[in-house]
């Protein structure tokens, strides 16, 4: 963590692993509309446009943008507009209205700055502190430049390492969704390398249970039918292309299905993604990045989402970059965003049991 955000480390660890991933969160009543928590992201990329172009007035929910008024305001003049929204009051209710947080510098569109990275994690430290306080029902992110923001010198995975961290929860599940598809990972952003040291029974079996308490709790599903993808071509061929299958996967799968989850596999990754395979299962969880999200985003590219599972908060996200090269132009396309936000609403009002 940045030095400049030590006292807020100290507090939102202190505050939040008081009901951390996997216990009993009482639901509570959530306002109708629900107020939405946005960052929009890199300063330089697509984020600060998606949310000057974001049709607000046809989505059913209050929205706040955590940003630079001023870095919002340059994007909206590059297209002839002015933005009239007030400042974030919490006793008021606006349709849009901005909590402000200042750049370190000020930003060009598709021009990376490393000075602006901690501009973009402050932005999403406030916004979560707001949601832990119980000001927001969710929290939605724009697309980050991770290159960036490591070289800055600040450490920086990804989004579902970094909320882990900043909000105390041991083990949170990357889960990318395109309508009814949603596939979970063991792994999230790895060197392929690594992979296989990262399979182990321990995070196999978490990533499993998560899945199984949030497709109940958070997604209303009663009994998720949730499929296991093996690790090696063909699901290992009975361990003549590896023994993760053998070893890790079906020991852990057997287990928590005599526990009583529908659970199927491991199931070979080139087959269990098809129409007539698919159709059956909640969720299809993937062992690492590209096993299962280069299929999602084939069929759902410009309307999935990103979701974490295991905070102790709702976080979706957008399904792609920060593309430099399209940012302050006319080619932003809002769609994943729209979806994004359609999708936090839904959970919103659908307040989590988080019970096994």
């Amino acid at each position: 963590m940045h030095k400049r955000n030590l006292s807020y480390w100290s507090w939102s660890r202190a505050r939040i692993s008081v009901a951390g991933a996997g216990e009993h969160v009482p639901a509570r009543r959530v306002p109708d509309p629900p107020a939405i928590v946005l960052t929009p992201g890199e300063p330089a990329g697509i984020g600060p446009d998606l949310a000057v172009l974001m049709p607000w007035a046809e989505l059913d929910c209050r929205t706040v943008v955590a940003a630079d008024p001023e870095l919002l305001a340059a994007r909206a003049a590059l297209r002839g507009r002015t933005l009239d929204w007030p400042v974030y009051d919490r006793r008021a209710s606006p349709p849009v209205s901005v909590l402000p947080v200042t750049l370190n510098e000020p930003a060009s569109p598709g021009e990376l700055n490393p000075r602006n990275a901690s501009y973009v994690l402050n932005s999403l430290e406030r916004a979560v502190q707001a949601c832990v306080e119980g000001q927001f029902d969710a929290l939605v992110t724009g697309p980050v430049n991770k290159g960036v923001i490591n070289e800055s010198g600040i450490r920086f995975s990804g989004y579902t390492e970094y909320l882990a961290e900043l909000t105390g929860a041991p083990a949170p599940v990357m889960m990318l969704a395109a309508g009814a598809l949603r596939v979970p990972l063991v792994t999230t952003h790895l060197p392929l390398r690594e992979v296989a040291d990262r399979i182990t029974v321990e995070r196999v079996k978490s990533v499993i249970e998560t899945t199984h308490r949030e497709l109940k709790g958070r997604f209303s599903i009663d009994d998720p039918r949730i499929a296991v993808c093996g690790l090696n071509p063909h699901a290992g061929e009975n361990g003549h292309l590896g023994t993760e299958e053998i070893e890790i996967l079906r020991p852990v799968i057997q287990q928590l299905a005599g526990e009583g989850m529908a659970l199927t596999g491991p199931l070979s990754a080139d087959t269990v993604f098809t129409d007539s395979y698919n159709a059956g299962f909640d969720a299809i969880i993937a062992m690492y990045h590209d096993q299962g999200l280069p299929v999602l985003k084939r069929v759902g590219f410009g309307h999935a989402v990103n979701i974490t599972l295991g905070l102790p908060i709702i976080r979706v996200s957008v399904d792609h970059g920060t593309a430099l090269d399209k940012a302050g132009t006319e080619s932003v396309d809002t769609g994943s965003l729209r979806a994004a936000f359609e999708c936090a609403i839904r959970l919103a009002r659908q307040p989590a049991q988080l019970k096994q």
